[in-house]
């Protein structure tokens, strides 16, 4: 089905393009530089649309009652308020505007208004609809702004043949014209590991069109994850000859890689040049030169930079915050840290369970359970509602002091605050451990059903489960009944423990047996 899928998708791409069929982007009609669109007083349309805070609420219905009070609607207007929307990530209003400018007869659409709907129709109703929505478009408008978003959004969900196989009929095609598409090919293959792809892409790249700082960035991102300085500083000094001028994300990525190989000295030099780089334009790149100067053990200019920011911003968002607690823990100034933290949690508006998380790994690193235990029951007063992470750090503390009720609570009600969880074979193997190492047989059953409820049960963990009755010199019961209805196999090992435990004394039924 999938390779169906590709190719129905790619073949109807490259059915439909053509060289005149590519259009400018349709958000340059009218665009304007402000963030804020609509800016100024009095009632507006955009002040209205981006009042509609709730998703329930409709931007068609506001945009309707704007036109039956007299009001003229805009294409451009609506341009501005979609591209704040998107920036909000407020994508279902954004969606119903883009929607109501399709059924419009008035407004005219290009080219670049078709891609940025299909990229919404992906991040509201999934893959699938984007693809349909290409499918059924006209053929004109399958040009290059529409399928680079169609590429854009195969990349988004790691879909690396459907993206390689667009690429392919955007090359035939004549729509690799620019070094976007290739940009978002480089990004996939570095996201999924797909590291030896890079070469080859960029090799390609270079006999169409010229690579952008966008392009070296990621060329650069490549060969940090490989630790691979000597490619970098070949790639930088090809980034200077065509006279590209670096940014900050250059810079960042450099130093990066230097610490991590400790070079010291160079990281000092490329760190001064990002902080060249820094703006307020580009404010994430302040959390970056924190999270730098850490690594690099620069405490001073860690506050240094923690200070320029606070005198340039009236308020540190939650990135911030977490930067700056973070490096203060890795720096060691543990009262400093708990300082900031306070100061957070004073302000903050979303109660982000990540930020405490760090101070509660903190305590648990160091062994101070108690004092873990009561700034948990301080998070939960404060109304910070625990996710994933905070149960898994509770689990990890409990194992050291071998707390078995703890632990398997914990366990348990960290499975079960994710719709899908990724197992973790290390923790499970760790709390069978002790449980093993205990003979706590009622508490490996337990365990059991935690791990089936979240769909992770195989015969590992039915062997790890007999290995706790043998140590308990007990005999499970139906266990090749239970391991059938599971649908899990049986192997030597298990065959083994079901022999040695079948000759010892009959365990109690257990209330969690299902």
């Amino acid at each position: 089905m999938l390779r169906r899928r590709v190719g129905s998708t790619a073949l109807a791409a490259a059915r439909y393009f053509s060289a005149g069929a590519e259009a400018k982007p349709g958000l340059k009609d009218g665009a304007v530089t402000r963030s804020a669109p609509e800016a100024g007083g009095g009632d507006t349309l955009g002040k209205r649309l981006l009042s509609l805070v709730y998703s329930k609420r409709s931007a068609v219905i506001a945009i309707r009652k704007w036109k039956e009070e007299g009001h003229k609607v805009q294409k451009y207007q609506l341009n501005r308020v979609v591209r704040e929307l998107r920036k909000l990530k407020r994508y279902k209003h954004a969606l119903e505007i883009c929607e109501w400018m399709d059924i419009e007869d008035d407004i005219k659409l290009q080219s670049g208004d078709y891609a940025v709907h299909l990229d919404l129709i992906a991040k509201v109703r999934g893959l699938s609809s984007a693809e349909k929505y290409f499918e059924d478009l006209p053929d004109r408008l399958k040009g290059q702004p529409t399928c680079t978003a169609l590429l854009h959004t195969y990349v988004q969900h790691k879909e690396s043949s459907k993206a390689k196989a667009l690429m392919d009929k955007m090359s035939e095609c004549g729509f690799l014209k620019n070094p976007l598409p290739y940009n978002h090919l480089l990004s996939l293959y570095i996201s999924n590991g797909q590291l030896e792809e890079v070469p080859g892409v960029i090799l390609e790249l270079k006999k169409n069109v010229s690579p952008d700082v966008f392009t070296y960035n990621l060329w650069l991102t490549a060969c940090a994850s490989q630790s691979d300085v000597e490619t970098a500083e070949k790639v930088f000094l090809e980034l200077k000859k065509a006279k590209i001028e670096p940014d900050w994300v250059t810079y960042s990525t450099l130093t990066g890689l230097y610490i991590k190989n400790s070079l010291l000295e160079k990281a000092a030099l490329t760190v001064k040049e990002m902080e060249k780089r820094v703006s307020r334009k580009v404010r994430g790149a302040y959390s970056s030169l924190i999270t730098l100067h850490s690594n690099m053990g620069n405490k001073d200019e860690v506050r240094r930079i923690w200070k320029k920011m606070k005198s340039h911003f009236q308020k540190m968002n939650e990135a911030e915050h977490n930067s700056m607690i973070s490096s203060l823990l890795k720096l060691k100034e543990f009262e400093e840290a708990e300082t900031l933290y306070s100061e957070w949690e004073s302000v903050s508006p979303t109660g982000d369970s990540r930020i405490p998380n760090l101070l509660l790994a903190t305590y648990i690193n160091k062994n101070q359970m108690e004092t873990a235990e009561n700034f948990f029951d301080r998070m939960v007063q404060r109304g910070i509602k625990p996710g994933y992470t905070t149960w898994e750090l509770l689990t990890w503390g409990y194992l050291k002091q071998k707390q078995l009720d703890k632990i398997l609570d914990c366990f348990k009600k960290a499975v079960g605050s994710v719709k899908k969880w990724d197992p973790d074979e290390k923790i499970i193997r760790e709390v069978f451990r002790i449980l093993e190492e205990q003979g706590h047989v009622e508490g490996a059953e337990q365990l059991l059903v935690s791990l089936r409820k979240a769909g992770h049960v195989n015969t590992e963990v039915y062997n790890l489960l007999l290995r706790t009755y043998a140590k308990a010199g007990k005999m499970p019961l139906i266990v090749s009944e239970r391991m059938k209805k599971d649908k899990v196999p049986l192997d030597d090992e298990t065959h083994n423990l079901i022999k040695l435990t079948s000759k010892m004394r009959v365990s109690e039924v257990s209330s969690c047996l299902s």
